[in-house]
C-alpha cells in the first residue's frame, strides 16, 4: 500500500460522518479548530522519528485533557503546559540574520519528506560536494539552488556554498597579494577581484533580497491572520448572548470553527494569548451548549465513533512491515485525535485513551527493536568511516612534495571520499563528530596540497627571473660577429634554459618565444657565415678528389728522382688546396694510403719516407686549424724522444757488465745493434719535432 493510500485511509475517519446521515454532521469538529494553530506549529518543522516519538508520549495527557467537556484546575494546568510547548514550536518570520528564519513553513510542506536517515546522508554528500567544487562549480551550484529551491529552505545550502567559495577566493587573494608585493607593489595600491567573484556576489545579493522579501511578506500575512483570528474570537464571544434558535447558533459556531481553521498561522509572540482566549470562549460555548443535552450527546457519540476508527487503524499498523512508514502514519493519527476530534462521554474517556495508548506503545516497542538492529550496522559504519578518516590523515602526512605525488594523492583522496559516503549512516550521537573529523582531514590534506603548489609558484617566479636573465644575454649577443667566442656561450645558455624548472603558465609561452627568437637570430647568422666557408670546402673537395685520382693512376718511371719530385709536387699541391667539409675528411686517409704505396715503390731510405709521410700528417693536422691537436702532437713526440733516450741509456749501462768480453761476442753485438737502432729512431723523432716547430 502506498503512502498516499495510507494517508487516505487515515483521513477516512474524518470523512465517514458524511455517510451517517446525522442532523449535525460536523459536530465532531468541536475542538478541531482549536487545534489548527497547534497543527501548523508542529508541522512547521520536520521532526525526527525520535522527536516525534517523544512528542506523542509528551502529548498523551494533552489528548486526554482535550476530551474533557469542562476544565478542572488540574486539566487547565496540563493544557497550559501543552500550550506553552506548542508555543515553542510555532514558527514566526524573523530577520535574515536570525537562526530561526528557515523554520517558518507551511503546514503542507513537511508531510512528504524522506526519512531522516536519507536526509542526513544527502546533507553530508551535499556538503562534501561543495567542499570539493571549484569556484566555477560553486557559482553554478548557487545558481541551481536559487532556481530550483524554495527560498525559505535553501539557507544551509547557500551558507555552505558561500563559506567554501570565500575560503577558496581568500586563498587566491592572498597568493595574488604576495605576487604583487614580491614584484615591488605597494599594499595600498593592491586590489583584486574576478568575474567569478562579481557573479557570486550578485547571486548572493539576489538570494538575500528574495529571502528578505519572502519574510517581509510572510510577516505581513501572519499579522493579517492574527487580525482575522481576533475578529473570530469576538464573533465567538457574541454567540452566547444572541437570542436565536439553538440549531442556528450551533451552525454559526461551526462556521466560526471552519473559518478559524482556515485563518492560517499567526506571529509567535501573540500565539499564547490568542489561543488561550479562543479556547476559553469555546469552552464557554460548550457550557452554554450543555443546556441542550441533545446536541451534547450527539457530539459525544460521533466523536467516540471517530476515535474508535483511529484506534482500529492504529492497531492495524502493528502488522505493517515498514516501521518508518507505520510510525509516520501513527503521528498523523495522533494529530487527528488531538486536533480534529472533540471529546467523548466521560464513561468512555479512559477506555478509548488506554486502547489508543496501548496501540501506540506496540509501535514504539517495534520501532525501538528496529532501531537496535539498525544501530548494530551503524556501529560497523562508524568503524569504517573512522578508518577512512585515519587513512586520509596518513595520506596527508606521507605524501611527498612533488607534483606527481600530489596528483596521485588527489586520486587516492577521491577514492577514500567515495568510500566514506558509501559506508552508510553512523549512530546519531557520533554523526557530528564523525563528519567533523572527516571534513577536517580533507581540509588538512587540501591545505598541505595548496601550500605545496603555493611554494611551487614561488619557485616558478624565481625560475622566471633566471630565464629572463638568459633572454637578456641572448639578445645582447645575437648580433655578435665573434662567432668563435659567442657560439659556445649561446649553446651554454640554451643548456642552462633546459636545466631551469617551470615558470608561471601565463609567462611560459611569452618568454620562450623571446628566447627562441634571439637564439634563432644568432644561429641563422652563424649558419649563413659557415655556408660561405662550406662553398670553398666543397670546391677543395672536388680538387682533392681529382688529385687523388691522378695519383692512383700514376705509374713509376725508371727515373726515381723525377718520380719522387712528382710525388712531392702533388703533396705540395694537396696542402695548398685547403680544407674539405668535415664529413668528407676521410679523403685525407685515402690520400695518405696512396702516398705510402708510392713511397714504398721508390728507392728511398726509411728515414726519408717517414719524414715525407710526416709532412703529409702535419699538413692534415694544420689544415683543421686545431691548436689542441698540434699541442697533443708535440707532447707525443717529446714523450717518444724521452722514452728512446731512456732506452739508449739503459742499453749503454748494460754494456758495463761486458767490459772484459770480446766485442765479437753475439750478445755484445746484439746490444750494440739495439743501441744504434734506437739512436736512428731518436734522430727521426728529433727531425719530426723540428718540422712540427716550423708549422707552430
Amino acid at each position: 500500500m502506498s503512502e498516499e493510500e495510507n494517508k487516505a485511509k487515515s483521513k477516512e475517519v474524518l470523512n465517514s460522518e458524511k455517510d451517517q446521515n446525522k442532523p449535525l454532521d460536523s459536530s465532531d469538529e468541536s475542538t478541531s479548530e482549536e487545534n489548527e494553530i497547534q497543527n501548523k506549529s508542529e508541522e512547521a518543522e520536520t521532526p525526527t522519528p525520535e522527536a516525534a516519538s517523544d512528542d506523542l508520549n509528551d502529548n498523551s495527557d494533552v489528548l486526554e485533557n482535550e476530551s474533557q467537556p469542562k476544565e478542572t484546575s488540574e486539566e487547565k494546568s496540563s493544557e497550559s503546559s501543552t500550550e506553552e510547548k506548542l508555543d515553542t514550536e510555532t514558527t514566526t518570520p524573523l530577520t535574515d540574520e536570525s537562526e530561526d528564519e528557515d523554520e517558518v513553513t507551511s503546514s503542507d510542506e513537511d508531510e512528504d519528506d524522506e526519512n531522516d536517515d536519507e536526509n542526513d546522508d544527502a546533507a553530508d554528500k551535499k556538503s562534501i560536494d561543495y567542499h570539493s567544487m571549484t569556484q566555477t562549480q560553486l557559482v553554478a551550484a548557487l545558481k541551481n539552488v536559487l532556481t530550483t529551491g524554495k527560498i525559505q529552505d535553501i539557507k544551509k545550502d547557500v551558507e555552505a556554498i558561500r563559506v567554501e567559495f570565500n575560503n577558496q577566493f581568500d586563498e587566491e587573494l592572498n597568493e595574488k597579494k604576495e605576487e604583487f608585493l614580491a614584484q615591488g607593489g605597494n599594499i595600498i595600491d593592491f586590489h583584486y577581484s574576478t568575474p567569478l567573484k562579481n557573479e557570486f556576489n550578485s547571486l548572493h545579493f539576489e538570494y538575500r533580497e528574495k529571502r528578505n522579501n519572502y519574510y517581509k511578506n510572510l510577516k505581513k500575512d501572519l499579522q493579517a491572520n492574527l487580525q482575522k483570528r481576533l475578529a473570530l474570537i469576538e464573533e465567538l464571544k457574541g454567540l452566547i448572548s444572541v437570542e436565536e434558535n439553538i440549531n442556528t447558533t450551533y451552525k454559526h459556531f461551526k462556521d466560526i470553527q471552519e473559518r478559524w481553521r482556515e485563518a492560517g498561522p499567526i506571529p509567535r509572540d501573540g500565539y499564547n494569548t490568542v489561543w488561550n482566549n479562543y479556547h476559553h470562549h469555546v469552552e464557554n460555548f460548550y457550557d452554554f451548549l450543555h443546556l441542550n443535552r441533545e446536541f451534547r450527546d450527539l457530539d459525544f457519540k460521533h466523536n467516540l465513533e471517530q476515535k474508535l476508527k483511529i484506534i482500529n487503524r492504529a492497531e492495524e499498523l502493528a502488522d505493517e512491515t515498514n516501521i518508518n512508514k507505520a510510525f509516520r502514519e501513527l503521528q498523523m493519527l495522533h494529530k487527528m485525535w488531538k486536533e480534529d476530534i472533540g471529546p467523548v462521554a466521560k464513561e468512555y474517556r479512559d477506555e478509548v485513551w488506554d486502547r489508543f495508548s496501548a496501540a501506540t506503545k506496540v509501535l514504539h516497542d517495534k520501532r525501538a527493536e528496529h532501531q537496535k538492529e539498525i544501530e548494530k550496522d551503524f556501529e560497523k559504519n562508524l568503524e569504517i568511516k573512522t578508518e577512512i578518516t585515519n587513512q586520509i590523515n596518513l595520506l596527508t602526512q606521507n605524501t611527498k612534495d612533488s607534483h606527481q605525488a600530489w596528483q596521485n594523492g588527489i586520486k587516492t583522496l577521491e577514492d577514500l571520499r567515495d568510500q566514506f559516503f558509501k559506508a552508510g549512516k553512523v549512530p546519531s550521537q557520533h554523526n557530528e563528530e564523525t563528519w567533523t573529523a572527516f571534513k577536517t582531514a580533507v581540509r588538512n590534506f587540501n591545505k598541505k596540497k595548496n601550500l605545496f603548489y603555493k611554494n611551487q609558484k614561488k619557485e616558478q617566479f624565481s625560475n622566471l627571473a633566471k630565464k629572463q636573465e638568459l633572454i637578456k644575454i641572448a639578445e645582447e649577443n645575437k648580433d655578435s660577429e665573434d662567432f668563435d667566442v659567442v657560439t659556445p656561450l649561446m649553446k651554454k645558455i640554451q643548456n642552462d634554459w633546459k636545466q631551469i624548472g617551470h615558470v608561471p603558465r601565463k609567462d611560459s609561452d611569452k618568454i620562450w618565444k623571446k628566447f627562441k627568437a634571439a637564439c634563432n637570430h644568432y644561429f641563422d647568422r652563424l649558419h649563413a657565415d659557415r655556408n660561405k666557408e662550406n662553398e670553398e670546402e666543397v670546391k677543395a673537395l672536388e680538387l682533392k678528389n681529382a688529385l687523388l685520382e691522378q695519383l692512383k693512376s700514376f705509374e713509376l718511371t725508371e727515373k726515381p728522382k723525377e718520380d719522387l719530385k712528382f710525388v712531392k709536387e702533388k703533396i705540395a699541391n694537396w696542402k695548398e688546396i685547403g680544407r674539405v667539409p668535415f664529413n668528407k675528411k676521410n679523403i685525407e686517409s685515402k690520400f695518405n694510403k696512396v702516398i705510402d704505396g708510392l713511397f714504398k715503390k721508390l728507392d728511398m731510405s726509411k728515414k726519408e719516407i717517414e719524414l715525407l709521410k710526416y709532412d703529409n700528417k702535419l699538413n692534415n693536422i694544420t689544415s683543421h686549424d686545431d691548436e689542441r691537436k698540434i699541442q697533443n702532437e708535440r707532447f707525443f713526440i717529446t714523450k717518444k724522444i724521452d722514452e728512446v733516450k731512456q732506452e739508449i741509456n739503459q742499453l749503454e749501462n748494460n754494456l758495463g757488465f761486458f767490459q772484459h768480453v770480446d766485442d765479437k761476442n753475439p750478445l755484445v753485438k746484439e746490444v750494440h745493434k739495439n743501441i744504434q737502432r734506437h739512436k736512428d729512431e731518436l734522430e727521426l723523432w728529433k727531425e719530426k719535432l723540428k718540422k712540427l716547430k716550423e708549422v707552430m
